[in-house]
């Protein structure tokens, strides 16, 4: 009877853990959708939480920058949660996790557990990451689970689910009878006011992005959470800090004989043949307490720190990961980058001198979903191998809004500073150039406004001179032949956004004289180099 009450109470806890899954899953959804921009430039809801509680994020990024960061102390509570509870984290609330395991329900996933493949590579990787973001090269948000889950969504599947729903709204409108578009249509204004994106987002690389996401979907079919189990540096971290906690779960013992059943459900490899549950790998997803048949698996509490303060990694392999660790940064401080860095990577405003900004950044992609123009894009190799999926403005894509200060509100980590709207309208994030080859006022002698026309400054930072120019038929006539104000201009680019030209524009933005280096100045000869020149 005690048995029968013992597991009605473990399945009772154990649809809990269900329950809170699939809440903190819609919590992150109803987040997600909330980063988009909604026709405000206030950002209502704490849309970047989710990176905000991360401890590997929040270590990674302090250990880079030498300094405590205010925004991502609330990931002390995930610490005092694994103090407490264990691995606990990645079982009930972790939104990847809690995807994993949705699909493997949904679509079926690999069959009986095994151990892990590689269960010594999430913590090589921990020390990896940790000791990198120390001298300089930060890499957590490449393996970070909420990083990979969030660029994943918003770089691709956000975005082509909206492709798909305006293909499909827009044939039932065209095509079927009124009275179905009588359904159909305030079914798509319910969706466009509630779930779909403000407009259409097109990025460069989210099919790499997408890529990502779905190899760790993937691989739920070689083994049941083997990204958790095998590479997940974050639950790596969780679970050192499990290992020093005051609770732990208890497995079997001599007396269950051959019964391995625990052992064979353990979706985590966390029960070994002998019946011992390995804490820093445990989750808490229950499934043991309520299938054990003797119902001895339970809780018990344990000295802090009984287990030692080590990272169950053998001295080798740590001083192997730390190594190689110290290797990066000394190639990556030899190469050309480093003297001349690439005059067409635009950071967007308010995003601190190059280094300090990568060493904050966590490509979570935020400031990119919520990008009002659609200008900013993930980088790949422009910056660097550690400038990867971070942020720059491809102005012939979308400009840097005016009256937009979104990136700076979503960014989890002050990588990118929140400007209020009057500094904003001051910032500079780099500054205009005319190609005289291609202007068409200069190279043709046609009349053309455009560019000033959408200049936003209060003060025109584009202004013109009446030039004298001779025709293509030989015949004087006067042109206005623009120029740029170099104390007006702030590199939003909008002019090379809306040039006519159907190619490369005729005015394009490079990082001169942009205020996040207080130091640098414009050329003192302002003529522009040319494409690919």
């Amino acid at each position: 009877m005690g048995q029968a009450s013992s597991k009605s109470v473990y399945r009772g806890w154990r649809k809990g853990r269900v329950a809170a899954q699939l809440l903190f899953f819609l919590l992150f959804v109803f987040l997600f959708v909330k980063t988009d921009y909604t026709g405000s430039d206030t950002i209502e809801y704490a849309v970047n939480i989710l990176f905000r509680i991360d401890p590997l994020l929040a270590l990674a990024t302090m250990l880079a920058v030498k300094t405590v960061i205010t925004l991502m102390l609330p990931a002390l509570l995930v610490v005092l949660l694994s103090l407490v509870a264990g691995r606990s984290f990645c079982g009930w609330i972790c939104p990847l996790g809690g995807l994993l395991d949705g699909w493997r329900r949904l679509f079926g996933a690999a069959g009986t557990q095994s151990a892990s493949r590689f269960p010594s590579l999430p913590k090589i990787l921990l020390v990896f990451i940790l000791v990198s973001a120390l001298f300089g090269v930060p890499l957590a948000g490449y393996l970070d689970p909420f990083s990979i889950l969030v660029r994943g969504l918003s770089q691709a599947v956000y975005p082509g689910v909206n492709e798909v729903s305006v293909s499909f709204f827009t044939f039932t409108y065209q095509h079927l009878p009124e009275t179905v578009n009588r359904i159909t249509e305030p079914f798509y204004a319910f969706l466009q006011h509630t779930v779909l994106p403000f407009e259409q987002k097109f990025y460069q690389f989210g099919l790499l992005s997408l890529l990502v996401l779905l190899l760790v979907i993937a691989a739920e079919y070689v083994q049941n959470r083997f990204f958790c189990r095998n590479i997940c540096p974050l639950g790596a971290l969780l679970g050192w800090f499990s290992r020093v906690g005051v609770l732990a779960p208890a497995g079997g013992d001599e007396d269950c004989r051959a019964c391995r059943r625990c052992a064979q459900i353990c979706r985590m490899g966390a029960i070994d043949e002998q019946r011992k549950i390995d804490e820093a790998a445990c989750v808490l997803c229950l499934d043991c307490f309520e299938q054990c048949p003797r119902q001895i698996i339970s809780f018990q509490a344990k000295v802090p720190l009984s287990r030692g303060a080590g990272i169950s990694l053998s001295r080798r392999r740590f001083l192997a990961a730390a190594s190689a660790s110290l290797v990066l940064p000394s190639v990556l401080g030899v190469r050309t980058l480093n003297v001349q860095a690439d005059p067409l990577l635009i950071r967007p405003p308010g995003a601190l001198a190059e280094q300090e900004f990568l060493n904050r950044c966590v490509r979570c992609g935020q400031c990119m979903q919520v990008c009002i123009t659609n200008g900013l894009q993930p980088v790949m190799l422009r910056a660097g191998i550690e400038g990867m999926f971070t942020p720059y403005l491809v102005a012939r894509t979308g400009y840097c809004e005016f009256n937009c200060t979104l990136c700076g509100q979503v960014c989890p980590t002050g990588a990118i500073n929140v400007l209020d709207m009057a500094r904003k309208h001051t910032f500079k994030i780099g500054h205009a150039w005319f190609d005289k080859n291609r202007c068409l006022p200069y190279a043709k002698a046609i009349p053309c406004i455009v560019c000033e026309e959408h200049c936003p400054t209060p003060e025109k930072a584009i202004k013109f001179r009446n030039v004298e120019v001779l025709g293509e038929q030989g015949a004087r006539r006067q042109v206005r032949q623009p120029y740029v104000d170099d104390a007006l201009c702030i590199g939003c680019g909008i002019c090379e956004t809306k040039c006519p030209l159907p190619d490369h524009s005729a005015i394009f933005i490079t990082s001169a004289g942009e205020h996040r280096h207080p130091d640098s100045r414009l050329p003192a000869v302002q003529e522009p180099f040319l494409y690919g020149g």
